[in-house]
């Protein structure tokens, strides 16, 4: 049976932001300000990738600002994140003071409790402070399925051929 193109009224109701006539971005950190929609194709697996280019936070200790490129890959079961409302998510750690590695994992377990995923990782490719850069990369597969195997995977194999850094 095809599936149906485009969507009601109904299958919209939830989403809040997209539309909206003003955007309020958060000041901190929020993950309330995440929303999801229903999956029509539930029937496939597929990867969802977002690219998000202009990704700040703070240094916990300095209160010094760090950018990066965040990458989130997922498999989506019943709900998918709503992209208007990740960018806000993701606005709202601008002013969050969090180690890299912590904003990544934070990332991915508020996208895990949002959409129940059945594969999702996260990774960020953070611009070097002091000489050095930082790209955590976190992973996961939902438990007692073929995407926990997935995950173990590729996170086993992540990064064993890494780019070249010569300007970042």
């Amino acid at each position: 049976m095809p599936a149906q193109l485009g969507r009601s009224a109904a299958d919209l109701s939830d989403l809040s932001l997209l539309g909206a006539k003003a955007t309020e971005y958060p000041s901190d950190y929020d993950p309330s300000v995440l929303e999801t929609f229903v999956n029509k194709h539930q029937g496939r697996d597929y990867f969802v990738k977002f690219n998000c280019p202009e990704f700040t936070s703070l240094c916990p200790i300095t209160g010094q600002p760090d950018f990066a490129t965040v990458y989130i890959s997922y498999v989506p079961d019943v709900r998918m994140v709503e992209s208007k409302s990740l960018k806000l998510y993701l606005f709202s750690f601008r002013n969050h003071g969090d180690f890299h590695e912590d904003c990544m994992n934070v990332i991915m377990n508020d996208l895990i409790a949002l959409m129940d995923p059945k594969y999702i990782e996260v990774w960020g490719k953070f611009t070097p402070r002091g000489g050095i850069s930082i790209d955590p990369y976190c992973n996961y597969g939902r438990p007692d399925t073929r995407w926990e195997e997935v995950a173990w995977q590729r996170l086993s194999q992540h990064d064993l051929y890494p780019e070249n850094v010569d300007n970042r």
